[in-house]
């Protein structure tokens, strides 16, 4: 478990909390982040993590920078950026997801060459997970600065795609970046009885990446399921991060 790191920027710093780490139980194949909700921390999910049938999965489970989060009016809570509300027009705060994108990065750049490298996250950890698959596809983020991770597969639960309406901008007329996002599985679920992230953000969410190139985008939906995850889906995301991630379950 690493100690906090910081990110500064000419505005903000970014202090972001304890990292978790699950190691594998077998032989290491893949390294995946997980990225938790606002207001949590990585501690609950590198539990739940920790108890998949997944031995070849390394779990990274950091935890966000508290900052003050506009939903909440202003108060402070841990978040991977400000939001506000979940509508289009809500002012996107690129500064923090960069950020956060960055941190998410460098916890993978010391991982060998032939592990493969996968995200995920739930609701704004799904946002930002997201985020970070746009920024791949596209070889930068938002800032200009190139992205530096090369990643294998995407998980979102309960989640929502930041910026939505500027992802087949940034894709379209760049050939390598087209090939990027053609190539990267992407799985979303969704419970159809969400009352904090409506479920009609995560399945347009879907169509959005797949109308912009993502290919191999998967929509799930989960019905009567809330804001929470459920042992089904966890299934699921087991089966498809074994598939997309090539894991044989070795010791």
């Amino acid at each position: 478990m690493s100690s906090s790191t910081g990110r500064t920027t000419s505005q903000r710093a970014f202090n972001f909390g304890r990292t978790y780490v699950v190691k594998p139980k077998g032989k290491h194949q893949a390294t995946v982040v997980w990225l938790h909700g606002l207001g949590d921390n990585g501690s609950g999910w590198s539990q739940i993590l920790e108890t998949l049938p997944l031995p070849n999965i390394k779990w990274i489970c950091p935890t966000a920078p508290t900052q003050p989060v506009s939903v909440f009016g202003g108060f402070p809570s841990t978040a991977w950026s400000d939001v506000g509300d979940l509508s289009e027009d809500t002012p996107i705060d690129f500064e923090g997801m960069d950020a956060s994108a960055a941190h998410v990065a460098n916890l993978l750049s010391n991982e060998p060459s032939d592990i493969k490298i996968g995200l995920g996250g739930f609701s704004m950890g799904a946002a930002t997970a997201l985020y970070s698959a746009v920024c791949f596809s596209h070889g930068e983020f938002s800032n200009g600065s190139p992205y530096p991770a090369n990643i294998s597969a995407v998980v979102g639960l309960s989640g929502w795609l930041p910026d939505a309406r500027n992802v087949a901008n940034k894709l379209q007329g760049k050939a390598e970046a087209m090939r990027r996002a053609s190539a990267l599985p992407i799985l979303l679920c969704h419970g159809t009885g969400d009352n904090v992230v409506p479920h009609e953000y995560g399945e347009k969410s879907s169509r959005i990446l797949s109308s912009a190139g993502f290919q191999d985008a998967t929509f799930k939906s989960y019905d009567g399921l809330g804001h929470f995850t459920s042992p089904d889906e966890l299934d699921l995301v087991c089966s498809w991060l074994s598939t997309k991630l090539g894991l044989d379950g070795s010791s």
